[in-house]
């Protein structure tokens, strides 16, 4: 347990930005779990109006620093060759 006043502080902070990071991922995730659902439906159309949601919303948790970049970029990356694979 903490002893310091600024070590308690922090244990509360991050809890705070552990419950903000975990809604973020499952946020993205969400996002791309819709663009791979219209992509097995063979709906290109809807597929990338889903894409361009996903791929905005991994860049912000990327940026906030939830991902890392590189995870981002690739993710993006796959699930573009799938639409345009359709």
């Amino acid at each position: 347990m903490a002893n310091h006043k600024s070590a308690k502080t922090r244990i509360v902070h991050n809890q705070k930005r552990a419950q903000i990071n975990g809604a973020r991922r499952s946020r993205v995730r969400t996002f791309v779990k819709a663009v791979l659902a219209l992509i097995n439906a063979n709906d290109k159309e809807g597929a990338t109006v889903a894409f361009k949601k996903a791929e905005s919303e991994m860049m912000r948790a990327s940026q906030k620093g939830v991902f890392k970049k590189n995870t981002a970029s690739r993710t993006i990356s796959r699930l573009a060759q799938k639409i345009k694979a359709l």
